[in-house]
C-alpha cells in the first residue's frame, strides 16, 4: 500500500519560511522522480517543484529561487524548502510521483502566508 504523508505546514509572515517533508512507503522511492504540488481554494492543483531519481531539479517561475526541493532516498522522504514566503503561496501542499499517480495523494499540509 502507497503511503505518502506531507508534514511542515502552518501558519508564517509574509518573508518567513517553512521546510515540508514528504514521508513515502509503498513505492520504489529511489527510482521514482518526485514533486510537489499545491492547490488554492478555487484552482487547480499545479507543479512547484520537481526532482528527479537522480536529483536533477526544476521548479515552475513562482517558485524559482525561493524554493529548494531535495531528497533524501535513505530515508524515503522528499522535501520542500520554501523561503522569502508570499501571500500568494498559501495552499494546500501534497507531494506525489512525477507524473503523477492519482492513488497516491496522500492529505496534504496546509501553508498560509498572512501577517
Amino acid at each position: 500500500q502507497v503511503r505518502l504523508v506531507e508534514s511542515g505546514g502552518g501558519l508564517v509572515q509574509p518573508g518567513g519560511s517553512l521546510r515540508l517533508s514528504c514521508a513515502a512507503s509503498g513505492i520504489n522511492f529511489n527510482f521514482n522522480a518526485m514533486a510537489w504540488y499545491r492547490q488554492a481554494p478555487g484552482n487547480q492543483r499545479q507543479l512547484v517543484a520537481r526532482i528527479s531519481s537522480g536529483g536533477f531539479t526544476i521548479y515552475t517561475d513562482s517558485a524559482k529561487g525561493r524554493f529548494t526541493i531535495s531528497r533524501d532516498n535513505a530515508k524515503n522522504t522528499v522535501y520542500l524548502q520554501m523561503n522569502s514566503l508570499k501571500p500568494e503561496d498559501s495552499a494546500m501542499y501534497y507531494c506525489n510521483t512525477n507524473p503523477i499517480n492519482e492513488r497516491y495523494w496522500g492529505q496534504g499540509t496546509q501553508v498560509t502566508v498572512s501577517s
